[in-house]
């Protein structure tokens, strides 16, 4: 007779546990054990308990390779979900084998999981693994499905209301929301999450504290009238009351500095839209600048030719912003541009700008504005600049390059990769909620009654416009970092903090990924030969960038190197990235003239009409702000239920190998925060949006 000394971890989340039966059986090379139930006195499977049993078999089962736990109903409950962790087993031999689970069993149904070693197709040999592998695919294959949310954008996932082995069944002591939030001026469509699998939701936690944070400023922003006013706001020192007591060192320094050049500039480095600004080496023609308009403002001594050949000239177009038509707001039509901005890098280290054009198409109608123009005229033509930026920013940088781009990523990997594929437990960390928070935000800023639809001056169709054009000309070598940065020519330049630091988090992360694929591939041969990591490559090609072969994205891998690259611009997305353009919106946006969404008069004419009147007629109303900011404060704030960059509590690797690869990028990001926190105290505006320890391991916001 063998015995098995078996150890079951249940979730930690509130309402983990579970009331079902559950029973276990244990395959290995030489049997299979009889099913039998998991039952001792007392309570089993409480949240964040860790129960254990004893398991007798005839005879000893050889090397353990697969477990089957199966829920079944107990008594008259009802059905009752349960999050598993992990199973333990520890042989007659004394070798421990570990099956993690870190999954949802919801309906009454069997759940089979693989020893924890990462193995490729080529690793294993034995039947009975190689169908687990097709039969795991196969089966996540018929129930997680590609659909097109908008045409021209990256495919999402759809997940049928029923599906038997793994349906979502109404848990009594659950309760549901109906998408109604007292005083919210947007009521979230829950259809769009109502049917995601529980593996794909987030915890209770989360959901309470991503919700109850909501409610309260929702109703205070209705109590105080603030969701009903279409009037214009009576003095700029007003829109700081929106937000009375949420405040930073980076908001105030934005309430008091928005107006002056050098903050304007300093935007452009160290925002939350970092990756617009590039070196520009000749004046293109649809900006005819001169250098008797720009000389004053580029020091003694050198002249627009001079700078433009020293690289001290920097170019943001908005050019992917033209011709998109607008709505109306609170029954007024709102307006739009696609301007140009020039900006010079001086020798006190200052990025200045120094001539706004708000067309792409010069002319009589369309002056070029400079610093010496009227105050009122240059700050106008400034801030249709940072309303540009507000487009560029949340429907480029933040939605599609990091929200879209990392769910396709996600969907992709669910669909193809077995929770044995070393890759798999590579990349699982770096997906976690991103279907649901995504799932929010398509409910939030894409639909008829959303923010676009209510407070953007583009509407839905317009704000998915901008998107369709951004993945039309979005390239995989965009997405390497390291040749972005070199590409745009802003790779020497000072003071560029989002470079500096989103550059070591990035070498930090290629060098763990390095470890880990170096390890399960030792060579080319290992990545061109294995069947489900080009399944995987090849489906991000056809449903995230639609089969589009300029794009430069691979089809398939063939090299070691190649497939380090790939995997690192993955999970940077998934999480620096994602960080970079999130975590700072709401200290940037919160004074809303430094990032309006909305502009209710036409772009400037001519010079010398601006005044303080018709620039606060401009900025969006009262309302509109409100529905805005409140959005972008829900959708920008961390709930609670973190896990940071580096921090893996789900045992997926058990070899010490990678063991030890997890345990040394921990370390070298430990190091970059330290850095990060040393030279931020010599800053008058600290940049720490890219600290490790504020970086989420995935886009979970």
């Amino acid at each position: 007779m063998a015995t098995y000394k078996v150890r079951v971890a249940t979730g930690t989340d509130l309402l983990s546990g579970t009331l079902d039966s559950i029973s276990l059986t244990i395959v290995g090379t030489q049997g299979e054990s009889h099913k039998q139930l998991l039952n001792h006195f007392g309570r089993d499977f409480a949240t964040g308990a860790v129960d254990q049993y004893t398991v007798q078999c005839p005879q000893d089962l050889g090397e353990l390779l697969i477990i089957r736990l199966h829920k079944e109903r107990y008594s008259f409950f009802p059905k009752d979900p349960w999050y598993c962790n992990y199973v333990q087993i520890c042989a007659p031999s004394g070798r421990i084998y570990h099956f993690p689970a870190y999954q949802w069993m919801d309906g009454y149904e069997t759940l089979a999981l693989r020893e924890a070693t990462g193995r490729t197709t080529a690793d294993d040999s034995l039947p009975v693994l190689l169908e687990h592998r097709r039969e795991e695919i196969r089966a996540k294959q018929d129930f997680y499905h590609w659909r097109v949310f908008l045409p021209g954008l990256p495919n999402y996932v759809h997940i049928p209301s029923y599906h038997p082995p793994v349906r979502r069944h109404r848990n009594p002591n659950r309760p549901e929301w109906n998408g109604y939030i007292p005083g919210f001026p947007i009521l979230i469509n829950f259809k769009a999450t109502k049917f995601l699998n529980l593996n794909l939701r987030y915890s209770f936690l989360k959901t309470a504290s991503f919700f109850v944070r909501l409610g309260p400023m929702a109703l205070a922003f209705k109590v105080r009238g603030l969701l009903d006013c279409k009037h214009s706001w009576r003095r700029l020192k007003d829109i700081r009351k929106i937000f009375p007591g949420k405040k930073s060192v980076v908001s105030e320094y934005v309430a008091e500095h928005w107006a002056e050049d050098t903050f304007f500039g300093y935007q452009y480095l160290n925002g939350v839209n970092p990756g617009l600004i590039r070196r520009c080496t000749r004046i293109p023609d649809k900006f005819p600048v001169t250098d008797d308009m720009v000389a004053p403002f580029l020091g003694e001594g050198t002249c627009l030719q001079a700078e433009l050949e020293k690289g001290n000239i920097y170019l943001a177009d908005y050019r992917i912003m033209e011709g998109i038509p607008t709505v109306e707001l609170s029954g007024r039509k709102q307006h739009h541009c696609a301007p140009l901005c020039l900006l010079h890098f001086g020798p006190e280290g200052k990025m200045m700008p120094i001539a706004i054009q708000l067309s792409q198409t010069p002319g009589p109608d369309c002056p070029i504005f400079l610093p010496s123009d009227s105050e009122w005229d240059w700050l106008l033509a400034k801030t249709w600049v940072r309303y540009a930026e507000f487009y560029s920013h949340e429907a480029i940088s933040h939605l599609l390059e990091t929200h879209l781009i990392a769910e396709a990523f996600c969907l992709a990997l669910l669909r193809n990769l077995p929770m044995c594929h070393p890759l798999y437990k590579l990349l699982i960390p770096h997906t976690r909620y991103t279907v649901q928070i995504n799932s929010i935000g398509r409910a939030v800023l894409l639909n008829e009654g959303g923010l676009s639809a209510k407070g953007m001056s583009l509407g839905v169709e317009g704000f998915a416009e901008v998107m369709v054009r951004a993945l039309s000309e979005l390239t995989y070598d965009s997405l390497y970092l390291p040749n972005d940065f070199v590409e745009r020519g802003v790779q020497d330049l000072p003071g560029y903090y989002y470079r500096d630091d989103s550059l070591a988090v990035w070498n930090a992360l290629e060098r763990y990924v390095t470890e880990i694929i170096t390890y399960y591939y030792p060579s080319d041969a290992a990545v061109e030969g294995d069947p489900e990591l080009q399944s995987w490559v090849q489906e991000i090609f056809k449903e995230c960038l639609l089969g589009r072969e300029s794009s430069g994205f691979p089809r398939c891998l063939r090299t070691v190197p190649e497939l380090i690259r790939y995997v690192t611009i993955v999970i940077f997305t998934c999480s620096a990235k994602h960080a970079a353009v999130n975590t700072g919106q709401m200290e940037f946006t919160a004074w809303m003239p430094n990032f309006p969404a909305s502009m209710r008069n036409p772009p400037i004419q001519a010079k010398g009409l601006t005044t303080l009147e018709t620039f606060m007629d401009t900025l969006p109303d009262v309302k509109t702000t409100c529905i805005t900011l409140l959005v972008l404060w829900t959708l920008s704030r961390e709930p609670d239920d973190r896990r940071p960059l580096g921090h893996f509590p789900d045992i997926h690797f058990v070899e010490e190998a990678p063991r030890r690869s997890i345990e040394a990028f921990r370390q070298r990001l430990n190091q970059i925060s330290h850095d990060i926190r040393q030279r931020n105290k010599c800053l008058p505006i600290p940049y720490y949006y890219l600290d490790p320890v504020l970086i989420e391991n995935s886009i979970s916001i």
